[in-house]
């Protein structure tokens, strides 16, 4: 049984009411149809913390799926994962690959920006000051592209570079 089948969110079960309708009245390929399916699946269990489960419906719909912008997005929840499970050198690379296909996701340049402040930070614990300020000047530049396609959100990561005077 799909997982959208089985989920018991409320939210989850409406998206997937609709999404369902809406792949019946948008024409779409069986392969299209397929691939969204385990985009679906994959979020479903995503959110529920399942992240081995999610993993592999990303990569199903990955081998399905031929829209370079539907392919960032399923980059970008792989990404999510590997960042939470602490892989931050395979998320990074997952985030790389959704800009790729798709410039406008602000989030993952964002999220690329934390990690390279996180690594920054464990820098300055390790007593190395100039991998420090790269690993920072690299977080400013993410979030300054972040920044820039949507100017009123990431405040907290404005004010950093304000304060680390990195925002031109």
């Amino acid at each position: 049984m799909a997982r959208s089948g089985i989920n018991g969110n409320f939210i989850d079960k409406t998206f997937s009411i609709v999404a369902n309708i809406l792949l019946r009245i948008i024409p779409t390929t069986s392969g299209e149809k397929e691939a969204f399916t385990y985009y679906r699946d994959g979020m479903s269990a995503q959110s529920e913390g399942n992240y081995a489960e999610a993993l592999q419906n990303y990569y199903e719909a990955m081998r399905l799926e031929i829209d370079p912008y539907d392919r960032s997005y399923i980059l970008y929840n792989i990404g999510l994962i590997h960042t939470r499970n602490g892989e931050h050198t395979k998320a990074l690379e997952y985030y790389f690959r959704a800009l790729e296909r798709n410039p406008f996701l602000p989030q993952a340049f964002n999220n690329m920006a934390v990690i390279c402040h996180y690594r920054g930070e464990q820098a300055v614990q390790q007593g190395d000051s100039e991998i420090a300020e790269a690993w920072f000047d690299q977080a400013a530049e993410y979030w300054k592209q972040a920044i820039a396609l949507t100017p009123g959100n990431y405040i907290e990561a404005q004010n950093w570079l304000k304060i680390t005077r990195r925002f031109e």
